[in-house]
């Protein structure tokens, strides 16, 4: 039930994004990071992302398969973070059901570009931070606790297991 619970709060707060930065092991054991944009998240929690098979980033994947991946809305006050076991899939009815118009720009053959491939990620853990306030509430609320000397605690953080 738990988990039913975190993936729908894990939806809603990446549908509301779309964007982020996924984070790999590089070749010389250093981060990499890259914007992507999400392609799906499934039923299941699984986040799905389009991409060139031949690029470093396929690479470090097959060589170590753990990922993070950086949600943030600075608008909505919504921040999330995401780490997952990542695994490169090739699967056309995937590929057909989640192609986009906005998909052409980078992959001008479609869903058929033989170079496409898609990135699955399964979450493990994800942690969000989410105020619903407006940016002038905040403001106000930082101010006021920057004035009493009181520690600022405003919105929602929570840790999600998977």
């Amino acid at each position: 039930m738990k988990t039913e619970k975190n993936i729908t709060l894990l939806k809603e707060k990446i549908e509301d994004v779309r964007t982020c930065m996924m984070t790999t092991l590089s070749l010389n054991n250093e981060f990499s990071s890259r914007p992507m944009a999400t392609a799906n998240v499934e039923d299941d929690g699984s986040i799905w992302f389009f991409t060139n098979e031949y690029t470093l980033k396929t690479t470090e994947i097959s060589r170590d398969n753990m990922v993070s991946l950086i949600y943030s809305n600075p608008s909505s006050n919504t921040y999330m973070y995401v780490n997952g076991k990542a695994e490169l899939v090739d699967d056309q009815r995937k590929k057909d059901s989640y192609f986009s118009a906005i998909d052409k720009a980078w992959f001008p053959d479609g869903s058929a570009d033989p170079n496409l491939i898609l990135i699955k990620i399964t979450p493990v853990v994800a942690e969000y931070w989410d105020s619903t306030s407006s940016k002038m509430v905040v403001a106000i609320n930082m101010l006021k606790a920057i004035v009493t000397g009181e520690q600022y605690d405003e919105g929602h953080h929570d840790k999600l297991k998977f």
